[in-house]
């Protein structure tokens, strides 16, 4: 058995050049900066010379209450109180002095067609599950036809892409119906990914394919489970053509059946929605205000009418980010893309492309193939890159005029305190202890690196480890934990790796008496944050092999295993809880690209 790795780099913990005296702490990934240091090195590579420098889980709804497609309760504020692009021919171009352009999708010459729907998100939306089995469903959810109440558009911002100003991006393959405001006075926007193409698409043809909206799909309802902030997903839908696409960027493009994901989230601002208009200059920054008043007025109302109300967004928003990295580096998830278009103004994980949950523990693991040669947005750069990320939104914010140089870097500065005590509380409660350990966290990733553990099964085992030492101290090393260090590895197990593991499993066991919680307690507790079930890689291409195919069988069972990931559920397939086999190791599977 084998695993996906990218990484030839010798040491995990090694200093980088950019981690220096200036650090505001070290974590075993790496480091963050203070944020006036990022604030004084940032302007000429953050934005153009212009700037200064730069889940909500469902309450169970009566039958009767459910409401049809026709009767949902649209209430689309975005279009109804921002400035509309006033051309409506949907033709690529440069658009200024707005936030969106209203555009419809494009239908298909071809007969849509159910895959899944979540009941879940049915139920967020007041919408009756029996809805998503009506022969129009898939016709409305591919945009193929109008849904009643609707009022699509396409936003407009722009973003840096792996640290470079890219200017304006915007949605260019997704359009968002409107707003559903449920009974519980809820907001939830609907949003057709791969429906057709927009001003904002470029070159490109608005259209996804099955593969990567299977992902989408299925890592959209995963995380939520996980408890992890995220967009949710309605329904997958296949579209019935063909799609041409060149995974790899490399001249073999071949035609692969397309798809349309509804996703589902209270918004979809972006930091980049409040980057273009400061990077275009005095014409259109007075649009930072209108998007940050927005956002407060309908995400944020507790800080409306507070004379500081744009610095406490950024604060706010630096804060949920910071927890949303921290959950991330929790379970092994590395997002692949995390430029600022791809970042939450609310704090979710978005824009599901070339993402992984590692498998072996690799700190440089990245499965974006376009970011192997920097891996600036690997595992380890995570922490570091969101709060990269948050100083351009600071930017954009201070150079609208909505705050303080002094304000925006008290409020950036929330990033690396949360992030520390959250980091620290969350591994201190994966291993089962009632308060962080350095020296043992960092001494057990270096044996995970070395020895390419699996990182979700052997935190699992480490529920199972008993406080009690061993009659004749430390002599072998657990079954399950074994397991979980040698499936996945391709090293030779030797005498000197046993006794390191054995070295470190007396000092935990030690540090766990010394606690005084009992075993069943504390695996409880460790249960409770390391899960046994995570999307794979290989797990979702068999989902999409099987979609592709014509059989939604592996998807659904995926789905319903992943429902309950912390969950032992002893009945469950062993393969959803084990490494990848050899030959799901390849590229396409293990890493892949942007091109979906």
């Amino acid at each position: 058995m084998m695993s996906c790795s990218t990484s030839g780099v010798k040491s995990p913990f090694m200093a980088t050049a950019r981690q220096t005296a200036n650090l505001a702490l070290r974590l075993p990934w790496g480091g963050l900066r203070k944020c006036s240091s990022l604030f004084a090195k940032s302007p000429a590579a953050q934005l153009p010379r212009r700037a200064v420098f730069a889940h909500t889980a469902a309450q169970p709804v009566a039958a009767s209450t459910m409401l049809s497609m026709e009767n949902l309760n649209f209430d689309n504020t975005f279009v109804r109180e921002l400035p509309a692009d006033p051309e409506l021919q949907n033709n690529t171009r440069q658009v200024y002095g707005s936030l969106f352009s209203y555009v419809s999708p494009t239908p298909t010459s071809t007969e849509p067609y159910l895959v899944a729907y979540s009941r879940e998100v049915c139920e967020l939306l007041d919408l009756d599950p029996a809805e998503c089995e009506r022969p129009e469903f898939p016709l409305i959810m591919s945009g193929s036809a109008p849904l009643p109440g609707s009022k699509p558009y396409a936003q407009c911002y722009g973003g840096h892409q792996f640290g470079t100003w890219a200017g304006q991006l915007g949605d260019g393959r997704a359009i968002t119906l409107g707003e559903v405001v449920n009974r519980a006075g809820q907001r939830w926007e609907l949003q057709l990914k791969g429906a057709g193409k927009t001003p904002y698409s470029r070159r490109a043809d608005g259209r996804a394919v099955m593969r990567s909206s299977v992902r989408e799909y299925v890592a959209s309802e995963a995380m939520h489970h996980l408890g992890i902030p995220t967009t949710r997903a309605l329904s997958l839908v296949g579209t019935g053509d063909q799609v041409l696409r060149d995974m790899f960027y490399n001249g073999n493009a071949r035609f692969e059946p397309g798809a349309v994901v509804c996703r589902v989230a209270p918004s979809f601002v972006r930091f980049g929605t409040f980057q273009l208009p400061v990077s275009r200059g005095d014409a259109d920054v007075g649009l930072v205000k209108q998007a940050a008043d927005y956002v407060i007025r309908h995400h944020y109302p507790h800080l409306k009418g507070d004379a500081k109300c744009y610095a406490k967004l950024l604060e706010e928003v630096a804060v949920r980010t910071a927890e949303l990295v921290t959950h991330w580096q929790g379970v092994g998830f590395v997002h692949g893309v995390l430029n600022t278009d791809n970042m939450s103004i609310l704090g979710l994980t978005i824009d599901y492309g070339p993402y992984g949950f590692m498998d072996k523990f690799d700190p440089y693991y990245t499965p974006n193939v376009t970011d192997f040669q920097g891996r600036r947005y690997a595992y380890r750069n995570q922490p570091e890159i969101g709060q990269w990320n948050c100083v351009m939104l600071g930017n954009a914010l201070l150079q609208a005029g909505l705050m303080s140089k002094e304000e925006a870097e008290a409020g950036l500065n929330k990033y690396s305190e949360v992030l520390t005590t959250k980091y620290n509380t969350r591994m201190a409660t994966k291993l089962g202890l009632r308060s962080y350990d350095r020296t043992l966290t960092v001494e057990l990733m270096k044996l995970m690196y070395s020895d390419e553990a699996d990182f979700t099964n052997t935190f699992r085992a480490l529920g199972s480890i008993t406080s009690a030492a061993p009659e004749g101290g430390e002599k072998d090393i657990p079954e399950q934990l074994r397991a979980a260090i040698s499936a996945a590895s391709t090293t030779e197990w030797t005498s000197e790796k046993e006794g390191a593991w054995l070295q470190w499993l007396a000092a935990f066991r030690a540090r766990l008496r010394e606690d005084g919680m009992s075993d069943v307690e504390r695996k409880a507790m460790q249960d409770a944050v390391n899960p046994k079930f995570i999307p794979r890689q290989h797990l979702l291409q068999y989902a999409i092999e099987g979609v592709e195919a014509g059989d939604f069988s592996e998807l659904n069972r995926l789905m319903d295993v992943l429902k309950r990931p912390y969950d032992e559920q002893p009945a469950a397939d062993p393969k959803y809880s084990g490494v990848p086999p050899e030959e799901m190791v390849r590229p396409g599977v293990c890493v892949l690209s942007c091109s979906s």
